[in-house]
């Protein structure tokens, strides 16, 4: 099969054959139509998490997945051959042809939009899922406070949020504000021409996805017991513990968000780091949502699979509205 790997840390993705997958105990192989590109994936291309999750070289990169299956493991029997299904998969390796994955990472592709459209869902649905519903237990009438809302978790969050019946507050560029509001966010805060701690206060959730200092700022609009989740760091203890890292990861990850943990605590805030995890159950419960009209896709650009790099460079930009998709098989993604 045709995929893009590297074979060490810090280098170009470069396409290559590698030998086809097969299906193991339990595992499904799916012919992947679409995949789509996510920050971890110039993350882990650069090194960012070899200290606590190491990878194994030739590391084949992507985290999303719309295919159909096409074989089946021994004792796999929640799905048959042909159903077309999609998948955030553990461990990752889409941006390739094919992909044994464990079928509890599976599910069935929402029946309403393509494979291209569900290739942009896995990881920041289950994203703005496991930090809205799984963590913070968001309910009606609660305020939620959305960073970055015009990137691939915020897009999905947005609606999320809305659909789970709260106000939803967002920051976004001037360009982005109408979609935004589009969107279901009640409050947008164009970050270029205001500071949302100026807008903001007593608030529920905030979901930060973005650095240091907007990290720190976020808990002066939580009211007390409010939550703060962070998807882009620092990690905490309670992920080291998560992983099973060592004793040395443990103390350097403790080490890291101690600064953060100890404002939340002065504020009578839970400070928390949220790595997204597989799960095709919620998955299921994202498709029936997709399917409802509740949520849909958000996209920027479509890339040909020739043009993978192009698309990683996109997204790694910033710039990018939505997710930035890549068709394996266009014949199917169409």
């Amino acid at each position: 099969m045709r995929a893009y790997a590297i074979d060490r840390y810090k280098t170009p993705l470069t396409r290559r054959d590698m030998p086809d997958p097969r299906p193991g105990p339990g595992q499904v192989l799916v012919a992947i139509a679409a995949t789509s590109v996510n920050p971890i994936d110039f993350k882990l291309r650069d090194g960012e998490f070899k200290a606590i999750l190491p990878m194994e070289m030739p590391l084949i990169l992507g985290g999303d997945l719309a295919g159909t299956v096409v074989a089946l493991g021994a004792g796999a029997t929640r799905f048959k051959v042909g159903d077309e299904v999609f998948a955030r998969p553990d461990p990752i390796g889409t941006f390739a042809e094919l992909i044994a994955v464990a079928e509890s990472d599976l599910a069935l592709k929402p029946a309403s939009i393509g494979m291209t459209e569900a290739a942009s869902l896995p990881l920041v649905a289950l994203t703005a899922w496991q930090v809205l519903v799984e963590r913070a237990g968001l309910q009606p009438g609660q305020k939620v406070l959305i960073h970055a809302g015009s990137g691939g978790v915020g897009t999905i969050a947005i609606q999320l949020a809305k659909h789970l019946g709260a106000t939803v507050a967002a920051t976004t560029g001037t360009t982005n504000v109408d979609l935004v509001r589009d969107l279901g966010a009640g409050v947008v805060i164009d970050y270029r021409k205001e500071d949302f701690v100026d807008r903001v206060a007593d608030y529920d959730v905030v979901l930060n996805t973005l650095g240091a200092d907007v990290l720190e700022k976020s808990l002066s609009v939580l009211k007390p017991d409010g939550k703060l989740i962070s998807i882009s760091g620092p990690p905490d203890p309670a992920f080291a513990r998560a992983i099973g890292a060592n004793w040395v990861v443990r103390q350097v990850l403790r080490f890291a968000s101690a600064k953060i943990r100890r404002k939340a605590r002065a504020r009578g805030v839970d400070y928390s780091f949220l790595f997204m995890h597989a799960d095709g159950a919620q998955l299921g419960e994202i498709a029936r949502l997709v399917d409802a009209g509740a949520i849909r896709p958000v996209i920027d650009q479509v890339f040909a699979f020739d043009d993978l790099p192009a698309a990683l460079a996109r997204s790694e930009s910033g710039r990018a509205r939505g997710k930035v998709v890549v068709t394996v098989d266009s014949a199917a993604a169409a």
